[in-house]
């Protein structure tokens, strides 16, 4: 068992982390549109109406404990799409639970300003070495607003299905998905979840514009990650016109592979209701509820192209 151990170490430290095959252009943006990318795993860079969202930053080769020596974790299939370098300023920062792959110190350290940040119940005390200010944590049921210099946005936690320790000993900690308002429109950020029927309650609060959803990592783990067919159920029990994959394609966490969850996601829902597709792509959705995928291929902006 051993012997084995240190061969995958070994082969996983020689892998290659691929390069995405798609850029976002965040510069070129219109503020005055819903806009995201997603940069891979659950993180999601969105422009809402001009201010702009990070969620569950985590853009380095590695997710693990962030230790003097570096990073000790499982390694990326594919690389972020964005580095922190290259992000725009962020004015807030939402973080779902604590999992080591979902709150990267590493990462929040990273990041360009002093971004506000909305995390779970009790755990706070995980930022307070990084970049981020001022961060409010919320409950199920709780709600905030949060004031940055590109204007006010509204935040409201609820009940998902998951776990919150980030360690064995703090299962005291939570886990959220939110609710995210601003100029009229409403978004659904689901975080990390198993199937619950929480989401057929936001109903009344919609309608939402878009439901960025994890998809991924439910193989052998279903009853702490959503299959590709539940979080379609649950996007539409909100009544989420838009359906945003996350939480697939970016680590090797479930035995279902990176191509499993897209084939189930374009089997269970329709098309053109799907955001992305792949780690580096752009949706926009505009003001009169109509959508464009950007791509950038062979460093050329494209627009509703196959790479």
């Amino acid at each position: 068992m051993a012997a084995r151990t240190l061969r995958g170490l070994v082969a996983e430290a020689r892998r290659r982390v691929e390069r995405p095959v798609i850029a976002p252009l965040p510069q070129a943006w219109d503020p005055n549109t819903v806009t995201a990318a997603w940069l891979g795993h659950s993180t999601v860079l969105l422009n809402f109406y001009g201010l702009t969202i990070l969620t569950d930053p985590v853009l380095f080769s590695r997710v693990g404990p962030d230790t003097p020596f570096g990073i000790i974790g499982p390694k990326r299939l594919v690389a972020a799409a964005l580095t922190p370098r290259q992000l725009p300023r962020i004015d807030l920062v939402i973080i779902s639970h604590a999992h080591l792959d979902h709150l990267d110190t590493a990462t929040l350290r990273a990041l360009p300003g002093r971004p506000r940040a909305v995390t779970a119940h009790a755990t706070a005390d995980l930022l307070e070495d990084t970049a981020l200010h001022q961060p409010q944590s919320l409950a199920w049921g709780e709600r905030t607003r949060i004031s940055t210099a590109s204007g006010e946005v509204e935040v409201t936690a609820f009940e998902v299905k998951h776990w919150g320790a980030r360690w064995r000993y703090d299962k005291y900690r939570g886990y959220n998905g939110y609710m995210i308002a601003r100029e009229g429109k409403r978004l659904i950020f689901g975080g990390d979840t198993a199937w619950i029927g929480s989401f057929r309650s936001l109903r009344r609060h919609g309608p939402f514009a878009l439901a960025i959803m994890p998809i991924g990592a439910y193989q052998p783990w279903v009853m702490s990650h959503c299959t590709p067919e539940q979080a379609v159920q649950m996007a539409n029990d909100a009544g989420a016109e838009y359906f945003l994959p996350i939480h697939f394609k970016t680590f090797a966490f479930g035995r279902e592979g990176t191509v499993e969850p897209m084939r189930r996601l374009e089997a269970a829902i329709e098309r053109e209701r799907i955001g992305w597709r792949y780690i580096g792509e752009t949706f926009r959705w505009g003001h009169i509820s109509t959508f464009d995928i950007h791509r950038t291929c062979n460093g050329r902006a494209m627009r509703n192209v196959k790479c």
